[in-house]
C-alpha cells in the first residue's frame, strides 16, 4: 500500500510524522500520524498506541496539545493517531458538527449515504494497524485511548476485540450514547432505528455483558460541561459493577473537557498502558 509523507518534525528524540494513504474500506484518501520513539528501529520494534480523537478533531489535536512525546520517549511506545471520519468533497456531511466529517463515532454505517464511507470501525480495528505495522518498526502489541467521542471508540473497539489490545483507556469518554444526545443523532444516521444495533457500540452496555476484561482505566473533569448530559460516566461505573470489570475511574475536581485536562493526566495513561504492553 503506497502512503505519501506530508511532515516530519523531531521531538524528544524521536519523530512525528503525518502520512497520507488511499483507504479502501473508507474509499477516500485519509490522514494519520505516528510518533515513533527513539527506541524505534529495524532491530527494535516498539508497541503501539491507537490514540481516537472527539468531535470535530482531526489527528493533529492530540499530537499538538497532548503534551505525550516525553513520557512515549522514555517508555518506548509509539502512538499513531488518526483523523476521526473519512474526508473529501465526495464524502457524505451534515451541517451540525456532530454528525458527517469530523464525527465518524467508530461504527460502520449500514444506512445510505453514510455506509459507502463511514466505516471508522473497520479502518482503526483493521486496515490501519495492518498498515502501521507492514510500514514502521512497531510490534502488533496495541493498547488504544481516547477522548470524548474517540473515548466511546476506544472503549467499545477493545471491548468487542479483547484479542488486539492489551489495555485502554479514555478520558471524558461518551459512556453510553444510547441515552445521550449526540449518540442518538449519530447512530441514527448511521446504524438506522435498530437500538439493538445501537447497543453493540454502547461501552456501558458492552461492559455490562463483559466476560473478556481488557483492563480499563478513565477519568473524567468534574467540571466538565457536557458530563451530565452527554457523557453519563455513572453508567459505566454501574456496568463495571455489575460484571466486575477492572475498570478504574477517576473524577478529578475542575478539570473541563479540554485537552488541559488531557495533557494533565496523559503521562499516568501512557504509564498504565506501558505496564500492560510490556507484560
Amino acid at each position: 500500500m503506497t502512503i505519501e509523507n506530508i511532515s516530519i518534525n523531531k521531538s524528544f528524540g524521536g519523530w512525528h510524522k503525518q502520512y497520507t494513504h488511499q483507504s479502501k474500506t473508507l474509499n477516500c484518501d485519509m490522514r494519520f500520524a505516528i510518533y515513533l520513539p527513539p527506541l524505534a528501529s529495524n532491530k527494535q520494534k516498539v508497541p503501539v498506541l491507537y490514540w481516537l480523537s472527539g468531535l470535530t478533531c482531526t489527528d493533529e489535536n492530540f499530537m499538538q496539545k497532548a503534551g505525550a512525546f516525553k513520557m512515549a520517549a522514555e517508555l518506548g511506545i509509539a502512538i499513531v493517531a488518526p483523523d476521526t471520519s473519512p474526508r473529501g468533497t465526495e464524502v457524505p456531511n451534515d451541517d451540525g458538527y456532530d454528525l458527517g466529517q469530523g464525527a465518524g463515532f467508530y461504527v460502520n454505517a449500514t444506512q445510505a449515504p453514510w455506509n459507502r464511507h463511514y466505516q471508522m470501525y473497520d479502518y482503526v480495528v483493521n486496515e490501519l494497524p495492518a498498515l502501521i505495522e507492514e510500514t514502521f518498526p512497531v510490534l502488533n502489541k496495541r493498547a488504544i485511548s481516547g477522548h470524548s467521542m474517540g473515548g466511546h471508540g476506544a472503549l467499545t473497539i477493545a471491548m468487542l476485540n479483547p484479542e488486539k489490545y492489551s489495555s485502554v483507556s479514555a478520558f471524558s469518554p461518551i459512556c453510553n450514547p444510547i441515552n445521550c444526545p449526540w449518540g442518538q443523532k449519530a447512530f441514527t444516521a448511521y446504524l438506522g432505528d435498530d437500538e439493538a444495533k445501537w447497543k453493540q457500540h454502547d461501552a456501558s452496555e458492552l461492559m455490562k455483558q463483559a466476560t473478556a476484561f481488557v483492563p480499563a482505566k478513565v477519568d473524567q473533569g468534574q467540571a466538565d460541561n457536557f458530563l451530565t448530559e452527554q457523557l453519563k460516566p455513572e453508567t459505566l461505573e454501574a456496568a463495571a459493577t455489575h460484571s466486575g470489570y477492572p475498570l478504574k475511574y477517576n473524577l478529578h475536581e475542575g478539570y473541563d473537557h479540554s485537552y488541559y485536562f488531557i495533557s494533565s493526566f496523559i503521562e499516568q495513561h501512557l504509564t498504565f498502558h506501558a505496564q500492560h504492553l510490556n507484560k
